[in-house]
């Protein structure tokens, strides 16, 4: 059974600063803390710096729980990436079936709205999955909240 979930919160900084957070990926483990660490290859600083083929693997990461205990791979794989727009990330990832995950910048007469949509099929315990998901994806955006009056003060 597929889980659908959708976050979003609304920025002040503009969507090119945005677009340089949420690709850069000291920024992207800093916003996944505490929850997750992943790992990345040596000398990758941001996706865009990757020769990013659609529907291709960019590298394979292992995922740790609390960064302590391993809970899989995810062999990153963008189908879409539009500099200050977006991207579509579909990846094998251990323990599902469908891991999709779209993550949309628009530009509204408040700021700049990071919109994050999720398609999910677990293998098992999808209740639980889901539950992860929603603390997972809420503490992240509270940390682009966080960075983002941090950045206008």
């Amino acid at each position: 059974m597929a889980i659908s979930l959708r976050f979003e919160s609304t920025l002040k900084s503009n969507p090119e600063q945005v677009w340089r957070w949420i690709t850069d990926v000291r920024c992207l483990r800093r916003e996944m803390r505490p929850w997750l660490w992943m790992s990345i290859p040596f000398g990758v600083r941001n996706l865009q710096d990757l020769d990013v083929q659609p529907g291709q693997p960019l590298f394979t990461s292992w995922l740790w729980l609390f960064g302590l205990l391993p809970i899989g791979i995810s062999k990153l794989t963008l189908l879409e990436l539009t500099p200050n727009v977006g991207f579509v990330e579909q990846s094998p990832l251990t323990g599902t079936r469908l891991w999709r995950h779209e993550r949309r910048l628009e530009v509204d007469g408040q700021g700049t709205k990071v919109i994050d949509q999720l398609t999910v099929e677990p293998l098992f315990a999808g209740w639980l999955v889901k539950g992860f998901l929603q603390l997972f994806f809420n503490s992240r955006h509270r940390s682009l909240r966080r960075r983002d009056r941090r950045q206008l003060h």
